[in-house]
C-alpha cells in the first residue's frame, strides 16, 4: 500500500532533520544531474516528493527562477519555507501524491530522489509514469534516485522497491531515452549508509520514439518508414 499523507505528516511534526535518514546537507548527486543538464535560470523545475529537501535551497542559491516542489505532506513543506523565509515566496509548493498529480504546466528537469521506490504497485508506477510523460517538454529531462538492490528495503517502516540500472531503465523505457546512471552511497544522520542507484533520462520527441518502435517492431521495413518521413 501507498504511504498515506497521514504517515508522512506524523514524521514531519514528529521528528527533527537529523532524526531521519533521508535528510543531506548537499545533495551534491542531485545537483551535479541538474548542473549536468545545462539548464538555463528560466528552466521549469518540478522536484518530485522535495518535502523539507534542501535541493531548492541550492537551487535558489544558483538562480533559478522557476521551481516547484511537490510532496504528499503539507508539514514537510511547511518545514521548507519556514527554513526558507521571503525566499519561499519565489517557489511554487504543491501539496499532492505523485499519482493524483495533474500538471498545468511542462517541465524541462523532473527531479525524485527516493519518492518513486515507495511506488510497488504496477497501478502506481503506471499512473507516475505516464504523469511524467505529459509534464516533460520534449527533450526535458527526467533523474530519478532509488534504493538499489545494495540498499534497504524499507524506509520510514514502510516497503519499498529496490531498482538497478536496467529495471530503472526498463520501466521508463516508453518514451524516455536513458542518458547515464549512477551509484550513490548516502550517510544518514545516524552514520550508516544507504546505497542508491540515480539515473537520468530524455524525454523522447513523438518522431524519435516512432522511429525507435519502428526499429525494434518492424526492422524489415524500417528503411522504407525513414523514407516516407
Amino acid at each position: 500500500m501507498q504511504p498515506s499523507k497521514n504517515h508522512w505528516d506524523k514524521i514531519y511534526t514528529t521528528k527533527e532533520p537529523n532524526e531521519v535518514s533521508w535528510t543531506q546537507e548537499l545533495p551534491k548527486t542531485s545537483l551535479d544531474f541538474v548542473h549536468n543538464a545545462k539548464l538555463n535560470k528560466q528552466a521549469s523545475i518540478i522536484d518530485i516528493g522535495g518535502g523539507d529537501s534542501k535541493l531548492v535551497d541550492y537551487l535558489l542559491d544558483d538562480g533559478f527562477e522557476n521551481i516547484s516542489v511537490l510532496d504528499i505532506s503539507a508539514e514537510a513543506l511547511n518545514k521548507a519555507k519556514n527554513r526558507l523565509g521571503q525566499k519561499a515566496d519565489k517557489v511554487n509548493w504543491i501539496v499532492s501524491d505523485i499519482t493524483d498529480f495533474k500538471p498545468t504546466k511542462t517541465y524541462d528537469f523532473w527531479h525524485d530522489r527516493a519518492a518513486f521506490h515507495f511506488l510497488i504497485s504496477e497501478a502506481q508506477i503506471t499512473k507516475y509514469l505516464s504523469t511524467a510523460r505529459k509534464a516533460m517538454k520534449e527533450n526535458g529531462i527526467v533523474t530519478i534516485g532509488t534504493f538499489s538492490t545494495d540498499g534497504p528495503k524499507k524506509c520510514s517502516g514502510l516497503d519499498i522497491k529496490q531498482y538497478t540500472e536496467e529495471t530503472l531503465s526498463t520501466e521508463l523505457q516508453n518514451g524516455f531515452e536513458k542518458i547515464k546512471c549512477v551509484i550513490e552511497d548516502h550517510t544518514t544522520p545516524f552514520n550508516t549508509s544507504q546505497n542508491f542507484i540515480f539515473c537520468s533520462f530524455k524525454r523522447m520527441k513523438k518522431i524519435t520514439k516512432f522511429i525507435k518502435d519502428a526499429a525494434q517492431y518492424y526492422p524489415y521495413g524500417f528503411r522504407h518508414i525513414l523514407s516516407c518521413l
